[in-house]
């Protein structure tokens, strides 16, 4: 079943005066794009709402230049109840140890329950639109609280026009002639029943299962995409066999790529006003924000859970742009790209927890984000909610979970080819004993 709500987090965010001004908020360093009114007034501070408002608007011709994708390795959680049990005979620190493990047990079974119908969403004409979130469509389907909805043979790049043997001149070619829009083949929109502005929408990982095969690629030059555009002339796409039963990706001869298979854009309709349209209610792929959308995190393998904020009536889904791996930064411009032979996910809504940015959490770790044009500023953001969370979750003062954010945190570049730049903080949660694991949760 869904985690139980936490009907005293509201009054936990009002109690708040950290510049961030709420959980997960924006601080008071510069934003992305352009903030509505009634949004900036509830994510941001008067400082910061003021500088957003005057940013300059992201630069649309500017998508053209620029692509996504990701991959990463998948954490599975230990479960060995017998010996954690026999060990706790020996003394406190083991009983300690114990208990965390039981907490951990205790999530992955709440995590279990509470199957509700499985819907199938195929890929067609009808379910796909390339790189772009349109608000305008119809709700492919409306799933419940609880609903989990399978996604097989799911599309490549470019409305599954890249597959194998096809040339970079192809890929940069259907680029140029879809300006603003993204490489990704996005499915959607799917509509949660009675999900609100202010709620929050959890997806759990449930199955990720690629195809046989892999493409990492860069762009000419002319493209701007990259990290490295100047020193890459020519463009390049390489084409990796991927072994299903080791998991592993043959690279070359004596190289062999583990696989994390995952999903690297996962998000809901974006605020208003957050990034120029394309055209009234259709946004580009390509930025991630405060919807999630091209977060392109690593981490979000099976088993993870993503928390994604709610700005518009039914949440409305969208997801893409596959991978097989990636590594922190995805500098070439892509991940291995592939497609999946199903992604099977669980839908499950949480009543008004009024987040202002993405949260996920995997076996091992709580990961929060921060996401900005400006990577020193995307930095700020993670590690600015970063503290919020522990001050929170953990009840540490301020000035504590600053402190433990530095000696215990890992802040990673989640990628910089997706004009608003990522880092998420990796907050490991064995720093946590008894009772204080057991309490702390996302929502």
């Amino acid at each position: 079943m869904a985690h139980q709500h936490d009907h005293h987090s509201e009054g936990r965010a009002s109690a708040r005066n950290h510049d961030c001004g709420g959980l997960f908020g924006c601080g008071d360093e510069k934003g992305t794009g352009v903030i509505r009114e009634d949004i900036k007034d509830g994510a941001f501070d008067t400082r910061a709402a003021d500088r957003l408002l005057h940013m300059d608007e992201v630069d649309q011709e500017r998508f053209d230049g620029f692509l996504t994708a990701r991959g990463r390795a998948r954490r599975q959680l230990l479960r060995a109840s017998s010996f954690m049990g026999a060990l706790a005979a020996v003394g406190p620190w083991f009983g300690k140890l114990a208990q965390a493990a039981d907490s951990d047990r205790a999530l992955a079974a709440r995590r279990s329950g509470g199957a509700g119908r499985v819907h199938v969403v195929a890929s067609s004409n009808e379910t796909v639109r390339l790189g772009i979130f349109d608000e305008t469509l119809p709700p492919i389907l409306t799933v419940d609280s609880g609903d989990s909805v399978s996604f097989p043979n799911t599309w490549s790049h470019f409305m599954n026009e890249l597959q194998p043997g096809v040339p970079i001149g192809r890929l940069a070619e259907l680029r140029t002639s879809n300006p603003g829009r993204g490489p990704h083949s996005i499915i959607g929109p799917i509509a949660v029943k009675d999900a609100e502005p202010g709620d929050v929408v959890e997806i759990r990982y449930k199955r990720l299962t690629p195809v046989n095969w892999g493409a990492v690629f860069n762009n000419p030059a002319s493209l701007g995409t990259g990290l490295l555009p100047q020193d890459f002339q020519q463009g390049q796409i390489k084409y990796v066999d991927l072994d299903l039963k080791t998991m592993r990706g043959k690279f070359a001869p004596h190289i062999n790529i583990p696989l994390t298979p995952f999903q690297g854009t996962m998000g809901l309709a974006p605020p208003n006003g957050f990034f120029t349209p394309l055209a009234p209610g259709v946004t580009s792929s390509v930025p991630p924000g405060p919807h999630g959308g091209n977060l392109d995190l690593r981490e979000l393998a099976e088993g993870s859970v993503l928390y994604l904020p709610v700005w518009k009536p039914g949440a409305l889904i969208y997801t893409g742009d596959s991978h097989a791996v990636q590594g922190d930064g995805e500098i070439s411009l892509t991940a291995l790209e592939t497609r999946m032979q199903e992604v099977l996910i669980q839908v499950v809504l949480h009543k008004q927890k009024n987040f202002q940015w993405p949260v996920a959490e995997t076996a091992t770790h709580w990961i929060i984000m921060g996401l900005d044009k400006d990577l020193n500023t995307a930095m700020a953001l993670a590690a600015r909610n970063a503290i919020d969370f522990l001050s929170t979750r953990a009840k540490l003062t301020p000035h504590d979970a600053y402190a433990l954010c530095s000696i215990a945190v890992s802040f990673r570049v989640t990628q910089v080819v997706d004009i608003v730049r990522g880092v998420h903080a990796m907050i490991p949660k064995n720093l946590f004993t008894g009772e204080l694991r057991q309490q702390i949760a996302v929502v």
